[in-house]
């Protein structure tokens, strides 16, 4: 398959584009910055810069043309503040919706965040992230023309990943390494029948391939 990757030089992006460009998929990454590139080449995923928050839909479509899944994996970080969750969290992936519409590209995963909610209350910066996150799952969840699943993983860790995950609708909150978000992208690419769920993954007993199948026979 040919995979294009929003936030490609995100942690959880990078450990995806290695995932697949092992097992032989071809793997473009969308970055902001030239600099990054070197960092996607070192794991095998060709670097495509194009600024997200200044393109527009045609731009985007024209790096998505021919691909045959997107994965929205971008985000404004820990740092932002509250004008960038909605030009990234939100009107980004509204934005990577669309373009992906328009280039033919069904299959389209987003990975959101345990919580999100477009009717979340608060106006701190957690607050206004999680209802953008919210916003544009609500979003992408409305368009026909996509194969999507969301995937809104518990509090993410740099610890070595165990392949061992609990993925369901409602899994209750909980810690998940980087690493096995990655493994379960991967898994869920290679199993269209999870198109139209929106699944909660936190840390538990069930091998990822083994989870995603389990979820994709609901």
């Amino acid at each position: 398959m040919r995979i294009v990757i929003a936030g490609g030089h995100g942690q959880i992006a990078l450990r995806l584009e290695r995932l697949l460009a092992a097992r032989g998929d071809e793997v473009a990454g969308i970055i902001r910055r030239p600099e990054q590139g070197d960092d996607l080449r070192d794991v095998g995923a060709e670097p495509v810069v194009l600024d997200l928050e200044s393109a527009s839909v045609e731009d985007v479509a024209a790096a998505l043309r021919g691909a045959d899944a997107a994965v929205f994996a971008a985000g404004a970080g820990p740092g932002s503040g509250a004008s960038r969750k909605d030009t990234v969290d939100k009107a980004a992936a509204v934005l990577f919706a669309d373009a992906a519409v328009r280039a033919g590209v069904r299959r389209y995963v987003i990975v959101s965040s345990m919580g999100a909610d477009p009717r979340h209350e608060g106006d701190e910066i957690f607050d206004v992230y999680l209802r953008a996150k919210g916003e544009a799952d609500a979003y992408v969840s409305g368009l026909d023309a996509l194969d999507w699943t969301i995937l809104r993983p518990g509090a993410l860790t740099d610890d070595a990943g165990k392949g061992l995950v609990r993925l369901e609708a409602h899994t209750g909150r909980g810690q998940i390494p980087r690493d096995d978000v990655a493994a379960v992208l991967a898994e869920l690419l290679d199993t269209p029948a999870t198109a139209g769920l929106t699944l909660e993954l936190v840390s538990g007993s069930t091998p990822v391939s083994v989870a995603v199948k389990s979820v994709a026979g609901n």
